[in-house]
């Protein structure tokens, strides 16, 4: 079977998309079915960079699947510390594992294990580039909780610039009809250039860039909150200046629909008042749980997995 990979969100068609989404869904109505689906599988994680919830989300993906988990969540735990490269480490660990998810602080890293690798790389987030695990998490969530993936005013508010899950999101929703976006931003966090021009304005797609969340949010139908990122400035003062330059909280949540939805990667810091929780438009601890659906069809659609003859 020829390997596959899964380092961007475009590495799916439509089709292969919905097939993968429908199959969450199932996971999350018949868990047990899929309990031995991944008997005698190991998922390598390999995270050169800190997270929680995604490495945790993998692990319980792999496990709810009756897999194991080899690996390590620090670059400080591996062979990296010995000058030890990408490449060489994939040829490694695939010796050892059925599939892997790699996190990397450089751009692009998952690619090249990908190229030398003899089991299927997923990137799970490869610096301020992409992340397209979370984005699958995400058109789960808008799916199941919005009902369809077209015809949605999209906000996305906060750090554009650096936030990979904007911009896999971003990809991923541009196939389905009648979608356009309000990008909120200061204007020095500003959606990449490649992304205003080679995605959105290259595909006819209708978006405009603002600066005042309140004014945007009375139009929208989801609104994604993104922190800004400290780990991706250079200048300490910077990150101080922009940290909290969008703050939702109840006063502002009066201005929006009724039935838009509140949306986060996570973690938070304070760009969502902790008031905000208990409105039931906010679902961004609802992505958690569908996020461990969404690997969990991933790893049985990269691994050739027939759920069919799991399900019989």
């Amino acid at each position: 079977m020829q390997i596959r990979h899964f380092l961007s969100p475009s590495d799916l068609s439509e089709a292969e998309l919905d097939r993968l989404l429908t199959l969450a869904s199932d996971i999350e109505e018949n868990p047990d079915a899929y309990a031995h689906v991944c008997d005698r599988k190991k998922l390598a994680t390999l995270f050169y960079e800190p997270s929680t919830r995604t490495r945790l989300s993998f692990e319980a993906a792999m496990q709810n699947l009756g897999g194991t988990v080899i690996g390590f969540s620090d670059a400080s735990q591996s062979s990296a510390t010995k000058g030890e490269s990408v490449s060489d480490t994939i040829r490694i660990i695939s010796c050892y594992a059925d599939i892997c998810a790699m996190r990397h602080p450089k751009e692009g890293a998952p690619m090249v294990a990908a190229g030398k690798s003899r089991i299927p790389v997923i990137n799970a987030g490869d610096g301020g580039h992409q992340h397209p695990t979370q984005t699958l998490t995400d058109l789960l969530t808008i799916r199941k909780l919005k009902g369809r993936l077209d015809h949605l005013t999209i906000g996305m508010c906060g750090d554009l610039k650096f936030g990979r899950t904007v911009h896999s999101l971003i990809n991923a929703m541009i196939v389905y009809p009648g979608v356009s976006f309000v990008l909120i931003s200061p204007k020095e966090l500003r959606v990449p250039d490649y992304i205003r021009k080679n995605v959105l304005q290259d595909h006819g797609i209708p978006f405009e860039e603002v600066t005042n969340l309140e004014e945007a949010l009375p139009k929208l139908d989801l609104l994604y909150m993104t922190r800004v990122q400290r780990e991706r400035f250079f200048n300490e003062e910077e990150y101080i200046r922009m940290k909290d330059s969008y703050i939702l909280d109840r006063k502002k949540m009066e201005l929006a629909p009724k039935d838009m939805l509140v949306m986060h990667p996570l973690p938070r810091v304070n760009e969502i008042s902790v008031d905000v929780d208990d409105d039931p438009r906010a679902v961004y601890f609802k992505q958690v749980q569908y996020g461990v659906y969404a690997r969990m069809a991933l790893i049985m659609t990269l691994l050739g997995l027939d759920p069919k003859s799991k399900l019989s």
